[in-house]
């Protein structure tokens, strides 16, 4: 009797079989994992970026204009580092623009350099500097520094995973939004139908963005990830306040040179009032950054040839 109690409690209890997949909280566990790797080998890579702002509309009296207006556009050429300042929590990304409009600004390999060998260039009391000289080039009336393809990599981390309510959901596409961009589509934000999309939602304050006046500015979007290696394939960010609207996507593609995924292309929507903008960078020129140093040694005073 006792056996046959024993068969009916074991047959009583829930067990996941193969075909049901893995749970939510194992796909984000490997997803943890995939981005701690991720960042690890991405650190001191080097991407080239090509990034079109448009400013779609401006306000004018009561919120229309009878004066013809040229909207701005700008397009920048940029070098996109990450790096982990010293004794910070987490990685950031730095845009250092050397081309806007098509003509150089300044020497490309300069600020890297001084990143790599200056013992102080990296310390976490400059995070905010290299953040705001990232976004130094925004064109448009909405103040933005959240316009970098793999900031909500961070979310994701394992010591962050706690601030958001995570959910799986129901399959569909992103919707884009992004400037005009040529010779570009839609093609690199289409995902099949075996991969997971997870939807975030930041729960906890503060956030981890903050508006420019200090107040909380809750994140929340959604994830398409490989389900059996956590890679990540799309992110879309959501964030609303009562002044702004912004949307965020990226893609990821892998990189054969570096035989892992890469973002390849970030579309970016910003709306406030009756202003808007909109953007699309591209990634590519992926490569190691190296820093080659070299001596000189003169002879000494008195040598003879």
């Amino acid at each position: 009797n006792g056996a046959i109690l024993l068969a009916a409690l074991l047959t009583a209890l829930p067990v996941r079989s193969a075909a049901q997949g893995p749970s939510l909280q194992d796909v984000l566990s490997r997803v943890a994992q995939y981005v701690a790797d991720f960042h690890s080998r991405l650190s001191g890579i080097v991407a080239e970026e090509r990034y079109h702002q448009e400013v779609k509309s401006t306000p004018g009296f009561g919120g229309r204009s009878t004066v013809p207006v040229l909207l701005p556009r700008k397009d920048l050429a940029s070098d996109l580092l990450l790096i982990r300042p010293f004794s910070a929590d987490r990685y950031i990304e730095f845009r250092d623009v050397f081309e806007v409009n098509g003509v150089p600004v300044r020497d490309r390999d300069e600020r890297l350099m001084t990143l790599f060998v200056s013992p102080d260039a990296a310390k976490v009391d400059r995070i905010a500097a290299i953040i705001e000289e990232s976004a130094r080039h925004n064109i448009g009336n909405i103040p933005r520094n959240i316009n970098t393809p793999m900031l909500t990599l961070f979310f994701l981390q394992e010591n962050s995973q706690w601030r958001f309510r995570f959910k799986r959901a129901q399959g569909s596409q992103p919707a884009l939004g992004g400037a005009s961009a040529p010779n570009r589509d839609t093609a690199v934000f289409r995902a099949t139908t075996e991969m997971w999309i997870i939807e975030f939602k930041e729960q906890h304050r503060p956030t981890i963005v903050k508006t420019n006046d200090g107040r909380n500015f809750p994140a929340a979007g959604r994830f398409w990830v490989n389900p059996a290696t956590g890679a990540i394939l799309m992110s879309e960010l959501v964030m609303n306040s009562a002044e702004v609207n912004a949307v965020i996507n990226v893609s990821y593609q892998s990189e054969p040179l570096l035989g892992f995924m890469v973002p390849v292309e970030m579309r970016e929507r910003y709306r406030a009032g009756s202003d808007r903008v909109e953007g699309v960078a591209t990634y590519g020129r992926f490569r190691q950054f190296q820093v080659k140093t070299g001596e000189l040694i003169g002879k000494p005073p008195g040598a003879v040839e």
